[in-house]
């Protein structure tokens, strides 16, 4: 791979979004895509990570635009960062273990390179829409940012199911669920090369289940402890998610960010 500069980098990546494909080799560090969708670090992108980054910024812009549709002026576009191993946010060190983030002192969404291949593999749970979940819950965050919804869940370090931290993220993925009505009111949704059909859904459905705070638990120790969520159980991720995708109103998603106790 012969390394280019970042003038090259910016011309590959306009040229990619331009064309519909990635054209690009060897990406440097937090170049921005017109999309809103860079990478960080040196890394040397394989045919599969250039369709990744194709369709997580046709993902990234279509939530952003039905946000900025609802919200006006006072929507603020944020940039997705794509990495792989390890990053430095303004919210601090990460690690791929650490999986997709998004980060409130720069507004910006993280998301590993790896990741979504995890969410197939060891999750259980493949599929376009799945995926396209995963984006629009972390967006589903930076519009609790822009709404000063996430200032209680800083306060409240506790755990728990009826944690502030549970709530918010729960409410986060009412919010993906709006956008997937949005998505697939019109039948289907071209995600750069890849289309969404609204019977996909179920996908989205299955990772939100796959990545419940119970049964990542029960997978890594064998048992479940209610006290130490930080997501909410399967159960209560797909019930937020089916919500917003029923209702298609953000309106709906008000008691996933408010039932504390």
């Amino acid at each position: 791979m012969v390394p280019i500069g970042l003038g090259g980098f910016v011309v590959l990546l306009l040229l990619s979004w331009a064309t519909g494909t990635n054209l690009f080799s060897l990406l440097g560090t937090d170049t921005q895509s017109p999309a809103g969708v860079g990478t960080s670090g040196q890394v040397n992108s394989s045919p599969a990570e250039e369709r990744l980054a194709d369709f997580v910024g046709a993902v990234s812009k279509d939530v952003q635009d039905m946000w900025a549709s609802r919200l006006g002026p006072q929507y603020e576009r944020t940039h997705v960062v794509l990495f792989r191993d390890a990053i430095q946010s303004a919210c601090g060190f990460a690690q791929s273990a650490t999986g997709p983030f998004y980060c409130p002192g720069d507004r910006k969404v993280y998301l590993d390179l790896g990741f979504f291949d995890e969410l197939s593999r060891r999750f259980g749970a493949p599929g376009d829409f799945a995926q396209a979940y995963v984006i629009a819950h972390e967006m589903g965050h930076h519009i609790q940012n822009l709404l000063g919804l996430n200032g209680r869940a800083a306060q409240d370090r506790r755990t728990g199911e009826q944690s502030a931290s549970v709530a918010l993220e729960l409410q986060a993925d009412c919010f993906a669920g709006v956008w997937g009505h949005a998505a697939s009111e019109n039948g289907r949704f071209q995600a750069g090369h890849v289309e969404l059909d609204p019977g996909d859904a179920d996908e989205a459905i299955r990772a939100a289940g796959a990545i419940g705070d119970d049964r990542l638990q029960r997978m890594s120790t064998g048992r479940v402890m209610p006290d130490r969520f930080t997501h909410g159980s399967s159960a209560q991720r797909v019930a937020a998610f089916s919500r917003g995708m029923e209702s298609g109103d953000p309106r709906a998603c008000t008691s996933s960010a408010t039932t504390t106790h």
